[in-house]
């Protein structure tokens, strides 16, 4: 039996400040050219593409920071803002969104504006590898789509770890390759095939990229980083009561974990 627990989906069975002296690594560099020209429909066909499954990916990760009654909370790989707003829109702390994307971020300073959400959210462009705050500097850190873009997943869990406060929660989601056989193949034929044809024909060439790119990227990501050493990573760095939910028969993957107390 492994040490964490990782439990099915039950809603459905079936389931500007730029940090200096920093350097691109090769997955920031990855990050930096996938996204390009993506930013103004980013929210609305990643919504498409997922078949609608994106926003409860959202919604079960900023559960379990509202559940922690933060002040203050971190959003890395913020992108245009949409964790952080769903965030907002759910409790009163004070938030920040850091991301290495500056079309991204520009395109999220433009969502906070329209949802007037000004004085509650901040955005600012930082490396999660290397992030421009204090040891302990917010009560909840919140991430998404992040871990297949550095280098060093571990060591980027540990950052983030870093500035939590003791008994804070860290809370992320990615994309997941589904356990079941059936699910995995129709899941591979869905990115080898359907999600780049879509991706074009909804949003372009971009996003026919993106289509393309993601499929191989989610298998190589989890071939070399097991979920079982995700958790193990997450430990190391400080935290306890690791839990991750497998959401949409597999297609998700949202974790979460408690920086342990140091009383």
């Amino acid at each position: 039996m492994p040490a964490f627990r990782c439990e099915p989906s039950q809603s459905d069975g079936r389931d500007t400040k730029v940090t200096a002296g920093t350097l691109d690594s090769r997955g920031n560099a990855v990050a930096r050219v996938v996204f390009t020209g993506l930013p103004p429909r980013y929210d609305r066909l990643a919504y498409l593409l997922s078949f609608g499954q994106d926003r409860r990916w959202r919604r079960a990760t900023v559960d379990e920071i509202v559940a922690a009654a933060p002040r203050s909370v971190l959003d890395v790989a913020t992108g245009p803002a949409g964790v952080a707003l769903a965030t907002a829109r759910r409790t009163p702390a004070s938030i920040v969104g850091v991301d290495l994307n500056l079309p991204m971020l520009a395109q999220g300073m433009r969502n906070v504006r329209d949802a007037e959400r000004d004085g509650q959210v901040r955005l600012l462009a930082a490396r999660a590898e290397q992030l421009p705050f204090e040891d302990s500097s917010f009560d909840a850190v919140s991430f998404a789509y992040l871990l297949r873009y550095v280098d060093d997943p571990a060591a980027t869990v540990a950052e983030m770890a870093r500035v939590l406060q003791p008994g804070g929660t860290l809370a992320g989601l990615d994309f997941y390759v589904p356990p079941n056989a059936v699910w995995r193949a129709a899941w591979r034929l869905y990115t080898a095939i359907v999600l780049p044809t879509l991706g074009l024909l909804t949003g372009g060439r971009a996003w026919w990229k993106v289509g393309r790119f993601l499929g191989p990227n989610i298998r190589d990501h989890y071939r070399r980083h097991p979920l079982e050493q995700h958790v193990r990573d997450w430990e190391r760095a400080g935290l306890v009561d690791v839990s991750c939910r497998i959401m949409s028969v597999g297609g998700g993957l949202v974790m979460w974990g408690r920086k342990a107390d140091t009383t």
